[in-house]
């Protein structure tokens, strides 16, 4: 079955840095496109970024574009997530998520951006 785990949260200070990774199992992730998203505190769920399976080709949300790189390591079934200039409004819980008919999500792993 597919599982999905995040690690690598934590706090940090505005202008700080974060890589965020998700260890992903249960499929054969070199074919499928690979999500972040996030949520935060009495807010919906929001799309941060893709990266496509077949040419690695990433797509960021608006708010995280020129601040946060999403990458893919296919041998180690692991998506990677790293953000730098971290504001307090990137401040959530970071979720992993591939779909496969239906969205698969990891457990989360917390962000906290403050001073």
């Amino acid at each position: 079955q597919v599982q999905l785990v995040e690690s690598g949260g934590g706090s940090t200070q505005p202008g700080g840095s974060l890589r965020l990774s998700c260890a992903a199992s249960g499929f054969t992730f070199s074919r499928y496109t690979m999500s972040w998203y996030r949520q935060a505190p009495g807010k919906e769920r929001e799309w941060v970024a893709d990266i496509f399976s077949v040419d690695n080709r990433p797509n960021y949300a608006n708010s995280v574009k020129g601040r946060f790189t999403i990458s893919r390591d296919n041998a180690k079934s692991t998506v990677y997530l790293q953000m730098n200039s971290l504001k307090p409004e990137d401040t959530a819980e970071y979720y992993c998520s591939v779909f496969q008919s239906k969205r698969f999500w990891g457990p989360g792993t917390q962000v906290t951006v403050s001073s």
